[in-house]
C-alpha cells in the first residue's frame, strides 16, 4: 500500500491541476475522449487471441461473416446512440443519462446499475488477461505479484485523473499499432509470407457457427467506452457521434484484415490449436505479445475510468440508497468515493479469482449486462421514432431499421451467448426496477414514457371509432364530481374511491363565482391523493355565474372527449333546491349521462360499510331477466363495486303488492344474480306489501339503493334516508350500461 500511496504522490505533483482538485480540469475533445477508448476497449487480447481461432473453425468466409453480424450489432448500436445524444444534452454517466432522459430514472438506473458493477468486476478479467500475457514472457514471476501490481499501477493511474489516463492512452495506441504493423509485415516473403490457400467455409470442429459467434462476439462489446467519458467532454453531442461511429468502423476495418492475414499464413488445425498464432507468425513476435499486455492493461483502464462516472451520475439522481456519499466529485470533477469504491469491487474479484479461480464462471453475465444496455439504448431510439413527438428530432437520424436491428441483434447474441445467463440479467433488472418504481424517484426532466402512453390511447381512441358503438363490455364507473370547495369533495373522498377503484375516473368540477377562484383552492392536490389509491383523477375549474348553467356547461363540453364521464355524482344538500336539481338531471339525460344523487345521513354516514340493501321495483308480469333490465343495471353495477371493495353483503330486495307474483319474484331476483354474476354471498329478499310497509321490516344496512325516477321528489329522498336509517343513493341509467353484459 506504502508504494502504491508513493506513486499517487509522485503522479500528483506530475498532473497539479487534475489531482489538487482546482478548477479548470480538462475537458476532452473526440480523440482523445471518445475515439481512443472506443477504439482500445474492442482491439482487445480477443482480437489476438481468438480472430484465427474463429477463422480456423468457420473458415475464411465463414469468420468473415461472423465479424461482419458481430459488428452490424454494435454499428446499430453506435448509429442509435448517435442519434438519441443530438437529441439530448447528454450529462455524465453516459448510458444512464441517455435511457434515464428517455424512459425515466427507473429504467435508468435498473439497467446502469448492474452495468456499473459488470464494468466494475470487468477490470480484474483484463488484468488477469493482462497477467497471462505478462507471465508467457516472464514465466518465473509470481502471479499474484504480477496481477496486484498490474492492478495497482492501472489504479494509480486511473486515481490522479481522467486526464493521465488519457495520456497513457496515447503510447497503448501506439504500441498496438506497432503490434499490428509487425503483424501484417509477417505476410512478406522475408518473414514467412502468405503460404496457405484460404478454405471458405470450416469444419466447425469446436462448435457450430452460432457457438462460434457467441465465443467471438464479447470482442466487440467495446461501443459504450467512449460514451461513459460523456461528462468529461467538451462537445459530447458531437464527440460521441462522430468518436463512436469511426472507432467501429476502425475497428471492424482491423479485424477483417486480420482474419483475412491468419487464413493465409497457418493451415485451419493451426489456427484452432495455437491461440498464439499471431505472435509466431508475425514478423516480430514480441512486439505482438507486448501489444497484448497494452491491450489488456488499456481495457482495464477504461473500466477503472469509466465505472465510477457511471455510479457517480447514477448516485448523483438518489438512485442508490444514501448513494450521496459516491455522488461527490472534486472541483476538478473526479469522482474519488466512486473511485473508491470501484477499485474495491475490482481488488475484491482479484483476490477471488486467485483464491476461489471461479471467474469464468460470471464471465457470461458481465457480458449479458453489456448487452442489456445495448438493446435498451436501441430499444429508446426505435420507440422515440414510432411514437414520432415533435420533441424528438435529432441532429443525426437513422431509418427505423437500424435500431431495429441493433435491439433484436442485441437480445439474440444475449440468449445465444448463455440462455441462463441471460434470463438472470433480465430478472435482476425487472427486480432493480421494481424496486425504484417504488421509491418514487423525482426525475429533473420529462421522458418520453407519457407520450408513449398518449399515444396508445390515440391508436386505441382511433381503433375504437371503428368499432360498433355499444360499449357495454367495456363499462366503468367514471364520475363528474361537480363541488364548490374541496371541503365537499374530501367529505365524499371514501365513497368515491369505494365506487370507482379499481379501475374507475373521477372528473372533478371545481365551480366558482367570478373573484372567488380561492373557494376551490387546494382541489388540485386530490391528484396525487387518487393516484395514491389507484384511481385516475382529473380537475378542471370554471368561472361561472350560475351553479346549475355551469354544470350544463362543464356535462355538453366533456361529453366531446373520448374518455369522458359516464354519471354525474351529486350529493344532496340544503343549498340544491328541487328545480334546480331537476334542470340539472334533465342535462344528463340530453348528455347520455347516468345520475347518482348522495343523500348522506347525518348521523350514521355509512355507517360500517359492509352491507348494501338495492330495491329494486315490481316488475310484474313481465318478470324475464331480459338484455335489458329498465334502470336497474346502474343500481347493480355500482351495488357489485361496493360490495367488493367494502368486502361486504349485498340484499337484492323488490315488493310485489300480489301475493301470487311472490315465486315469480323470487325467480327474478335468482336469475338476475345467476346472470348477472353477483357476489355468492347476495341474499334475494321478496316482500309482500307496500314501500312504507315493507321498509321497518326490511335488514338493516350501511347503504340503499333506490332507483331515480325522471322527475325528483327531494321529499321522498328526504324520506327514506329518514324510513332506513341509514344513507341512500338514487340513480339513474344512462342506457349505456349493462349489468348482464
Amino acid at each position: 500500500m506504502n508504494t502504491l500511496g508513493n506513486s499517487i504522490s509522485r503522479l500528483n505533483k506530475l498532473f497539479p491541476s487534475a489531482a489538487s482538485g482546482k478548477p479548470g480540469a480538462r475537458k476532452f475533445g473526440t480523440f482523445d475522449g471518445v475515439f481512443m477508448p472506443t477504439l482500445l476497449t474492442i482491439l482487445g487480447a480477443v482480437m489476438y487471441l481468438r480472430t484465427g481461432w474463429v477463422v480456423g473453425n468457420a473458415g475464411l468466409g465463414g469468420g468473415l461473416l461472423i465479424i461482419l453480424l458481430a459488428n452490424l450489432i454494435t454499428i446499430c448500436t453506435a448509429l442509435s446512440i448517435s442519434s438519441v445524444v443530438t437529441n439530448i444534452r447528454v450529462e455524465a454517466g453516459g448510458p444512464f443519462s441517455i435511457i434515464s432522459q428517455s424512459l425515466g430514472l427507473e429504467v435508468g438506473g435498473s439497467v446502469s446499475v448492474p452495468f456499473y458493477l459488470a464494468q466494475a468486476i470487468s477490470v480484474a478479467f483484463y488484468i488477469f488477461a493482462f497477467s497471462e500475457g505478462w507471465l508467457r514472457i516472464f514465466p518465473t514471476h509470481p502471479p499474484a505479484v504480477v496481477v496486484f501490481t498490474a492492478f495497482g499501477l492501472c489504479f494509480a493511474i486511473a486515481f490522479v485523473s481522467v486526464n493521465l489516463a488519457a495520456q497513457v492512452r496515447y503510447p497503448i495506441l501506439f504500441i498496438i499499432t506497432i503490434s499490428l504493423i509487425s503483424i501484417f509485415m509477417g505476410s512478406f516473403p522475408g518473414f514467412g509470407g502468405f503460404t496457405q490457400t484460404p478454405a471458405i467455409w470450416g469444419d466447425f470442429s469446436k462448435g457450430g457457427f452460432w457457438e462460434i459467434f457467441a465465443v467471438f462476439f464479447p470482442a466487440v462489446t467495446g461501443v459504450l467506452a467512449g460514451v461513459n467519458m460523456s461528462g468529461t467532454l467538451k462537445e459530447p453531442r458531437k464527440s460521441i457521434v462522430k468518436g463512436t461511429i469511426t472507432g467501429v468502423i476502425v475497428s471492424l476495418l482491423v479485424y477483417l484484415g486480420l482474419a483475412y492475414w491468419v487464413s493465409l499464413v497457418a493451415t485451419p488445425a493451426e489456427l484452432v490449436t495455437n491461440l498464439t498464432i499471431m505472435v509466431d507468425r508475425a514478423a516480430y513476435g514480441p512486439a505482438v505479445l507486448i501489444g497484448i499486455l497494452a491491450a489488456t492493461f488499456s481495457a482495464a483502464l477504461n473500466s477503472l475510468v469509466g465505472a465510477p462516472r457511471v455510479l457517480q451520475a447514477i448516485a448523483a439522481h438518489n438512485i442508490l440508497p444514501r448513494g450521496e456519499i459516491f455522488a461527490r466529485q472534486t472541483t476538478a470533477g473526479e469522482p474519488r468515493p466512486a473511485m473508491y469504491l470501484t477499485g474495491g469491487i475490482g481488488l475484491a474479484t482479484l483476490v477471488f479469482g486467485l483464491v476461489g479461480g471461479g471467474l469464468n464462471a460470471i464471465a457470461p453475465l458481465m457480458t449479458m449486462f453489456f448487452l442489456m444496455v445495448y438493446a435498451v439504448l436501441n430499444g429508446v431510439v426505435m420507440l422515440e421514432q414510432v411514437i414520432g413527438l415533435v420533441s424528438f428530432r435529432p441532429l443525426f437520424k437513422v431509418p427505423r431499421l437500424v435500431p431495429f436491428i441493433g435491439l433484436t441483434g442485441s437480445l439474440f447474441a444475449m440468449f445465444l451467448i448463455d440462455p441462463s445467463f441471460s434470463l438472470v440479467a433480465v430478472v435482476v433488472i425487472i427486480l432493480l426496477y421494481a424496486y425504484l418504481s417504488r421509491r418514487r424517484l423525482q426525475t429533473p426532466w420529462s421522458d418520453v414514457r407519457s407520450g408513449l402512453f398518449v399515444t396508445l390511447a390515440e391508436w386505441a381512441a382511433m381503433r375504437v371509432i371503428n368499432l360498433p358503438t355499444s360499449q357495454e363490455r367495456a363499462w366503468r364507473p367514471s364520475l363528474l364530481v361537480a363541488v364548490q370547495s374541496p371541503q365537499s369533495l374530501r367529505g365524499s373522498y371514501r365513497f368515491l374511491k369505494a365506487i370507482t377503484y379499481p379501475r374507475g375516473s373521477v372528473h372533478v368540477l371545481g365551480l366558482y363565482a367570478g373573484g372567488n377562484k380561492e373557494r376551490v383552492a387546494g382541489l388540485e392536490s386530490f391528484v396525487p391523493a387518487f393516484a395514491n389509491d389507484k384511481i385516475f383523477a382529473r380537475i378542471a375549474l370554471l368561472e361561472v355565474k350560475d351553479f346549475a348553467l355551469g354544470l350544463q356547461t362543464g356535462l355538453e363540453a366533456l361529453r366531446g372527449a373520448f374518455f369522458h364521464p359516464n354519471i354525474l355524482f351529486m350529493p344532496i344538500t340544503p343549498e340544491v333546491d328541487q328545480a334546480t336539481l331537476q334542470f340539472i338531471l334533465d342535462r344528463t339525460v340530453e348528455n347520455e349521462m347516468g345520475a347518482l344523487l348522495f343523500a348522506k345521513h347525518p348521523e350514521t354516514s355509512l355507517g360500517r360499510e359492509q352491507v348494501i340493501n338495492v330495491w329494486l321495483r315490481d316488475q310484474s308480469p313481465a318478470w324475464e331477466v331480459g338484455l335489458r333490465l329498465g334502470n336497474i343495471d346502474l343500481s347493480l353495477l355500482l351495488a357489485y363495486q361496493l360490495v367488493r371493495n367494502w368486502q361486504g353483503q349485498m340484499n337484492l330486495i323488490t315488493i310485489v303488492a300480489d301475493p301470487d307474483e311472490q315465486a315469480n319474484g323470487e325467480k327474478f331476483l335468482a336469475d338476475l344474480i345467476n346472470f348477472g354474476r353477483m357476489p355468492r354471498n347476495t341474499r334475494p329478499i321478496v316482500e309482500i306489501g307496500s314501500l312504507d310497509e315493507c321498509l321497518p321490516r326490511s335488514p338493516e344496512a350501511d347503504l340503499n339503493i333506490f332507483g331515480l325516477q325522471q322527475r325528483v321528489d327531494l321529499a321522498f329522498t328526504e324520506r327514506m334516508v329518514t324510513a332506513t336509517n341509514a344513507s341512500c343513493i338514487f340513480v339513474r341509467d344512462s342506457g349505456h350500461e349493462s349489468a348482464l353484459a
